[in-house]
């Protein structure tokens, strides 16, 4: 009869022996995880010409598309009685249909109050008029318009709260 101590270490062999199996399986494992990740993406440049190539196909296509937009008729809804028409002739229907209105006049431009104070004054002249001349002559400017503006700003009507009001410019001295 075998005695315990070859027994223990048979049984040490076997338990050291099927911690190595399970560590190599482990690695087989991971090593197929890895190239079953890696395999199948693209490697070298291949890859980025094909991109290339499907691009240039794509914005050919676009291009190409958008040329016979700009330069064929088409329906848009027939029952409607709606056409495209090639860009270069609507822009000559355009022209040709704005050369025949009359120009509108357009509405009053209100002319400015006053200037801001931040505006520089008008220079004063270098010397004082002559006791019998006028105020102003050709050779003198005049008085500037912020110094002929009120000192405060004038009161403001208060608004109506419906709104229908038009709202005038506002005053500054």
């Amino acid at each position: 009869m075998p005695d315990a101590e070859s027994l223990r270490q048979v049984a040490q062999s076997r338990a050291s022996l099927s911690t190595w199996v399970g560590i190599v399986l482990l690695f087989a494992l991971f090593g197929i995880i890895v190239l079953a990740i890696i395999g199948p993406a693209p490697r070298g440049s291949s890859y980025e010409e094909t991109r290339a190539k499907k691009r240039l196909e794509t914005l050919k296509t676009t291009r190409d598309e958008a040329t016979k937009t700009l330069t064929t008729y088409s329906w848009i809804d027939k029952n409607k009685g709606t056409a495209h028409i090639p860009i270069d002739r609507a822009m000559e229907l355009t022209v040709a249909e704005l050369a025949q209105k009359k120009p509108a006049p357009a509405g009053p431009i209100a002319a400015a109050e006053a200037q801001s104070p931040a505006a520089p004054a008008s220079p004063a002249p270098a010397s004082p008029p002559p006791a019998g001349s006028p105020q102003s002559s050709p050779a003198q400017p005049a008085a500037s318009p912020s110094a002929r503006a009120p000192a405060s700003p004038p009161p403001q009507a208060p608004q109506s709260s419906s709104g229908s009001r038009s709202p005038e410019p506002a005053k500054t001295p």
